[in-house]
């Protein structure tokens, strides 16, 4: 009978182990989200480890603000003081409650453009840099173009009001944020959770609208903004890291609020849950590949966890790293190094007579002998 448990007790550890050897390789299901469209983007590595419908063009709403910050912040005196015009007064929905004359520096304006999204605020923005809101809108869309790589964005306006033809993409939108969150000073306005505002006209506290950062918190979120007009639905942008992941979702066009904040979070659950970041250092060894090649720099690569990696070298120092699927995970050009060679050793003269001492005593040990005693005799 003890036999018998036993053998019962170590089948089902063979299987119960080797059962979750197969999930942790497996693909997961994606989670199923509301959003018409989204994207999970790993910011360190660019690997999108979700999408739906990420390439549709869609209205981004306040989401726009991201790219005005960043767009102001790389191309502007944040020390500088701005007039606030009519325009920029009058302009409509959420605001710092500017008005026509109000001075402020450029960097209050940003503050308030991403933690209360002030429209009135982008407005002032933008004819301080460019002199017009359309001028703005040119400047700003060959910027995107050209430091984040967008190829569906077309903005009309630095705020994302609605403009029938004020359109991009969640993917767009993610490389926005990536390329933005590598500036530290929009890292810090854009994780602000409260600020105070000492505005010309009245003063008060400023807090995100994001919730995950302050009513809602969620483990890791490190910034976030939201937007909404009628025709974009509920939009959302979010960061978050944990470990050596940092994350970044875009939902777009929720029915409801409460849904574009439910679809975020499955995404950084999701994230977090089944995906990793590793790290390949330019002194590692990798089977296959010769002593005199290495990685030029350090490299990050995003891979599902448990999933083994292989590492492999062509014969042009092309090092390729696939998956258990064989999946190219990602490629870099390693580069040769040349080693020094070493210089032969040789022997000291004084070596050498030593070693001819003792081998002539080792050969002729009686020689050595008589010659002693005969000289104590002498």
């Amino acid at each position: 009978m003890k036999k018998l448990i036993i053998i019962i007790v170590v089948l089902y550890t063979t299987f119960y182990m080797n059962s979750n050897i197969v999930m942790a390789i497996s693909k997961p299901d994606s989670p199923l989200i509301n959003s018409e469209a989204a994207i999970v983007l790993e910011a360190n590595t660019g690997k999108v480890l979700y999408e739906k419908n990420a390439e549709t063009s869609m209205y981004p709403a306040s989401l726009t603000k991201i790219a005005t910050a960043i767009y102001a912040i790389e191309n502007g005196d944040l020390n500088e003081t701005v007039t606030v015009s009519e325009r920029a007064y009058e302009t409509g929905g959420s605001s710092v409650f500017l008005e026509e004359g109000d001075q402020a520096t450029l960097k209050e304006l940003v503050q308030g453009l991403l933690l209360n999204s002030g429209n009135d605020a982008g407005v002032a923005i933008a004819e301080h840099l460019s002199g017009s809101v359309e001028q703005f809108s040119e400047d700003l869309n060959a910027y995107l173009k050209e430091k984040a790589g967008v190829k569906q964005t077309d903005f009309k306006n630095p705020h994302g009001l609605f403009d029938s033809e004020h359109r991009t993409t969640a993917k767009d939108l993610a490389e926005i944020t990536k390329y933005a969150q590598e500036n530290e000073t929009f890292k810090e306005i854009y994780g602000l959770e409260t600020l105070d505002w000492d505005g010309e006209k009245w003063d008060a506290t400023l807090y995100t609208h994001h919730r995950l950062m302050r009513e809602d918190p969620y483990e890791g979120v490190t910034g976030g903004k939201t937007g909404y007009v009628p025709q974009s639905g509920f939009t959302l942008a979010t960061s978050a890291s944990r470990e050596n992941m940092d994350l970044i979702v875009i939902t777009m066009k929720s029915r409801t609020k409460d849904l574009s904040y439910e679809d975020t979070k499955k995404l950084l659950d999701y994230g977090f849950e089944f995906y990793e970041t590793s790290v390949l250092k330019p002194n590692e060894e990798f089977p296959g590949v010769k002593e005199d090649y290495q990685l030029p720099e350090e490299i990050s690569y995003t891979h599902l966890k448990g999933d083994p990696v292989n590492a492999e070298m062509d014969g042009a120092g092309m090092l390729s790293v696939t998956n258990s699927d064989g999946k190219e995970i990602f490629s870099a050009q390693m580069e040769k190094v040349e080693k020094e060679a070493k210089p032969p050793v040789q022997k000291t003269e004084v070596e050498k007579s030593d070693w001819q001492d003792y081998w002539t005593l080792f050969i002729f040990p009686r020689h050595f002998w008589v010659t002693e005693i005969y000289e104590e005799l002498k």
